[in-house]
């Protein structure tokens, strides 16, 4: 069975492409987490995020928005000593600050609808025959990366956003002849 290029041996990426990466996200707190786990790889590995997954989801309050955006210092400093987490200020501070942010955009519409909105409520489709033709960017994730940061977002540059997409299906960005291609296609609304 053919999978992406970058998915290898190991069990957890098998899972984590097998059953979820690139499957459509229309739960608004689930593409916030999404995007607050990618902005916490920055400089690591993907699968450092996914072992810490569990950990993560503990600390963070299953992620919820409205509890973080009330953390201060007192959080931080806890969160810091927390091992089962990448224990980095900057981007412990910036989830409470991006859950602010999630907050103050959720007011007009909800988070879901706003970034489904970019991609006209409909995942794009890569068409991509392997992983070397894969951007880590495009005009897209630059202008949602802009829009985000404009909004108080922070630790979401355009190369974060173009993953957080792929992750979060609003871009199929399985190659052409992975099995999970297809399969993410028919899942589209």
């Amino acid at each position: 069975m053919e999978r992406c290029g970058w998915v290898g041996t190991d069990t957890i990426y098998l899972k984590y492409h097998d059953h979820e990466w690139g499957v459509p996200e229309y739960d608004s707190q689930a593409l916030w987490e999404k995007l607050v786990l990618d902005g916490f790889q920055a400089g690591l590995s993907w699968i450092t995020i996914l072992k810490k997954r569990d950990a993560f989801r503990s600390a963070f309050v299953n992620f919820d928005p409205h509890i973080i955006a009330t953390w201060g210092p007192l959080e931080v400093e806890v969160l810091l000593k927390n091992a089962g987490i990448v224990r980095h200020r900057g981007k412990i501070e910036a989830t409470i600050g991006n859950a602010q942010a999630y907050l103050r955009l959720s007011g007009e519409m909800s988070f879901s609808e706003r970034l489904w909105a970019y991609v006209g409520g409909r995942p794009l489709v890569g068409r991509y025959e392997t992983l070397a033709q894969v951007p880590t960017q495009s005009p897209l994730s630059v202008q949602i990366s802009k829009d985000l940061k404009e909004a108080g977002f922070k630790f979401c540059g355009p190369t974060i956003v173009y993953a957080w997409m792929e992750a979060c299906g609003l871009f199929n960005n399985h190659t052409l002849g992975c099995y999970r291609h297809h399969e993410v296609r028919s899942m589209m609304r």
